[in-house]
């Protein structure tokens, strides 16, 4: 039976978003490859918010484009096979019957990210028929719809804080029939009811990985997760993995690419800062750090704890890093032995001595996490010996519980703390994800 002529263009469309994140090599798994053919993105993302006004803006001025409408199909199934994020709430709305067309004000609350990111992480933790997954902060659920069809009936489930972004995931997740479950509750606890997972994937940022997280992976399982920090510009990708003699590893990678942190998490942004470091770089000095590569991700995660409350505004000709609290930044270069400075500290100077020691440790890209038992401090490292690199997380900070929202499922668990997938600080930090 042939398909109708627009169900037709969107089969083609997934087929094109395929082909496209297979040739450019992001996409290699045949398992994950058949789920990106087959689950209909149109299904799970049925709107999505364009932003119209520039950088800057306040009030933003929004559009929303409605997928079932004439006028906006084309572009709403563009965007939604495409390699952008899709946003999909704004303010914590609810998200049945939304108005189409010109909306000002707000800020997006929930979104899915872009396709790559998807990809990416769903490869890293090698999902296969029959695992048990489990997604922290699954937004509208696409990447739980992808593991649902890689795993299988009833393995997967996702943990969502937004009561109006579960029943949407639920009920869409329902319409394409991959008996994918959707519990409405507080990601930092994990899924107490659901038992052990072998995949268990956070699509929020955590600063310390929860404990609850920890004790429901099941022998031989993967978990995968961002580490947030103050600044977004470096973030962290933590893999934890259980034996199957039960002894917990984990690894902490830089990266290009993390998921926004969770509700509370507040960034730093250079954004306010940007009119004066133009107008005044600061005070020209000679240095012997050129500005290390962008794909340094090893040293640059390091500096994200090691240096600390400083974002990088991606924005500038040159490499500038700005502390707000402290009023100071640094310019680099351009290429000439030289860096300006301005304010009451020198973060260049943090960053040499910083390299130094990353130098000396045999410049790692990846870290060991000791995590004990979630009763003491969880200690970061590159190796064994003197000249290794060494940092503690912080903890998880407390945050106030609120009361299930009425008619919730009754195997809700207490809401406490979640993802908010807002909108990355604009031009300071490179692009983030949401679930």
């Amino acid at each position: 039976m042939s398909l109708d002529p627009q169900a037709a263009a969107t089969s083609s469309l997934r087929t094109a978003m395929v082909d496209r994140l297979a040739s450019s090599g992001v996409l290699t798994d045949p398992l994950l490859r058949d789920a990106l053919l087959h689950v209909r993105r149109e299904v799970l993302l049925p709107h999505a918010y364009v932003r119209v006004s520039g950088p800057g803006a306040d009030p933003i001025e929004w559009r929303l484009l409605d997928g079932s409408h004439p006028d906006d199909r084309q572009e709403w199934l563009d965007l939604i096979h495409g390699d952008e994020s899709i946003l999909l709430q704004r303010d914590g709305e609810r998200l049945d019957a939304l108005p189409r067309g010109p909306v000002t004000g707000g800020h997006m609350t929930s979104m899915s990210t872009y396709s790559p990111v998807t990809v990416e992480v769903l490869q890293a933790l090698r999902l296969e028929p029959g695992q048990r997954y489990l997604e922290l902060g699954p937004g509208p659920g696409v990447s739980l719809a992808l593991a649902a069809a890689v795993t299988g009936s009833r393995l997967a489930a996702g943990v969502e804080r937004d009561g109006h972004m579960a029943a949407f995931a639920r009920r869409n997740l329902d319409r394409l029939g991959l008996e994918a479950t959707v519990v409405e509750g507080d990601a930092l606890d994990g899924h107490p009811a659901g038992g052990t997972f072998d995949r268990i994937h956070s699509g929020i940022g955590v600063p310390c990985v929860p404990q609850a997280w920890v004790e429901q992976l099941a022998p031989g399982g993967r978990l995968l997760t961002t580490l947030a920090t103050r600044t977004p510009s470096w973030p962290g990708r933590l893999g934890v993995t259980r034996t199957r003699t039960g002894l917990i590893e984990a690894t902490l990678r830089g990266g290009p690419r993390g998921y926004r942190p969770m509700l509370g998490h507040r960034w730093l942004d250079a954004t306010d800062h940007r009119a004066r470091v133009e107008a005044d770089p600061g005070t020209p000095r000679a240095t012997r750090l050129a500005p290390p590569p962008d794909d340094a991700y090893g040293f640059w995660l390091a500096a994200a704890y090691r240096v600390g409350a400083v974002v990088r505004d991606f924005r500038a000709e040159t490499m500038t890093l700005v502390a707000p609290e402290e009023d100071s930044w640094a310019v680099s270069g351009p290429g000439d032995g030289t860096v300006r400075v301005h304010g009451s500290r020198d973060i260049w100077a943090e960053l040499e001595e910083l390299h130094v020691r990353w130098e000396r440790a045999g410049r790692p890209d990846a870290y060991r996490v000791e995590l004990g038992d979630g009763t003491g401090p969880r200690h970061v490292t590159s190796g064994p010996g003197p000249k290794a690199l060494s940092w503690t997380l912080p903890p998880l900070p407390a945050v106030p519980r609120r009361t299930p929202r009425p008619g919730a499922p009754a195997d809700a668990v207490p809401l406490l703390a979640g993802a908010v997938r807002d909108v990355a600080p604009e031009d300071t930090a490179r692009p983030g994800g949401g679930a």
